[in-house]
Formats: C-alpha cells, sequence, structure tokens
C-alpha cells in the first residue's frame, strides 16, 4: 500500500482509497507533514476497513467481467455477433420510435462503461460484457445511449426522455448496478 499525499487549495484533510488499495490524501497547501502523517495514524482502523471494501468490490467485479472470457479473437468475434442480433433490434425498435437513427453501431470490450455515444458523428458503442446482463437491463442501456442522440447531457431533460422511452430505467440501472456488486 502506498500513501499519496496532493496539496491543493482546500480548507481541510480529506482521504479516499483507490481501487488498487493505495491511500490518496489531499491537504490544504502549507499544511504540515506532522499534521498529515496524524490523521493518517487516526484513521488508521478507518483506512483498513474501507481497504478491505475496496478490495471486495474489486474481486466481485473481476468475478462478475470472468464469466464471460474473451480472450481468444474467436470468443471476441463470437460475442460479437451474438451482441448485435440482440441490440440491433432493440435499436431499431427504439429508434423508430424516439425519431433517431445512428450513423453506426460497433462493439467492444468495455468494462468501464456499457456504452458510449459520441453525438458529434452520431456513433453508438456498446461493450460486449451487456451480454452478462438481463435482456430488460440490455435494453435500458440502448435507449440509454439512444437518448443522448436528443440530448448529450445527462439533465433533466435526458432523464424525462429515459422516462418517456423505458420508464423502468432506473430498476434496470439499480439492478445492473447491485449484478456488478454481488458476486
Amino acid at each position: 500500500m502506498s500513501i499519496k499525499v496532493t496539496y491543493r487549495f482546500t480548507s481541510r484533510l480529506s482521504m479516499r482509497i483507490v481501487k488498487n488499495g493505495d491511500v490518496h490524501v489531499l491537504a490544504p497547501i502549507g499544511l504540515p507533514k506532522k499534521k498529515v502523517i496524524d490523521f493518517l495514524n487516526a484513521h488508521r482502523s478507518w483506512i483498513i476497513e474501507a481497504r478491505k471494501r475496496t478490495e471486495a468490490k474489486v474481486q466481485a467485479r473481476r468475478a462478475f467481467y470472468n464469466k464471460l472470457p474473451l480472450t481468444t479473437r474467436r470468443q471476441t468475434d463470437e460475442a460479437k455477433a451474438k451482441l448485435k442480433a440482440i441490440v440491433e433490434p432493440l435499436i431499431e425498435k427504439h429508434a423508430e420510435a424516439m425519431g433517431v437513427k445512428p450513423e453506426a453501431v460497433t462493439y467492444k470490450k468495455m468494462i468501464s462503461r456499457w456504452g458510449q455515444c459520441d453525438v458529434k458523428s452520431r456513433k453508438l458503442c456498446f461493450s460486449l460484457y451487456l451480454l452478462l446482463l438481463p435482456d430488460w437491463c440490455q435494453e435500458h442501456i440502448v435507449v440509454h445511449e439512444l437518448c443522448h442522440l436528443l440530448e448529450p447531457s445527462h439533465n433533466a431533460r435526458f432523464y424525462t426522455l429515459m422516462t418517456q422511452y423505458y420508464p423502468r430505467w432506473r430498476e434496470a440501472r439499480q439492478h445492473t448496478r447491485s449484478l456488478l456488486n454481488s458476486q
């Protein structure tokens, strides 16, 4: 475990545990090193528990994504074909109802996001790991990305569109998040 201290224009000390278990501390500029060390010592038990929780989340995510092996070209190609057969009919169904049309749809191994929308080029990209989600959660992701063709930001209008075109989006989002944390 390493500890990284960053001095910034801030009014108080704070810290967080990052995915690899390191401790990142934010400290006000000019705060003596002794005060930072005292802060860390005073929160030693919190750090230990937070590192355990972080490691458990990392392990749960790893176990989730390992359910879909994508280590060979063949596995990746098969996953792309399978996902395309699921996503394309959903795009047809919802794009027509929403009055949008993506220019292109691609599929990649992404674990940091389920999908993405390039608003300028009107291209959608979906994670191959969508195959690990139930069909109604896959549909939520498709509608989410299509909504970005109408509203690029996650603002009130965007969520109004989500509610209009996929009323179960909150439930689907919560279920998807719970899958990542329940392994």
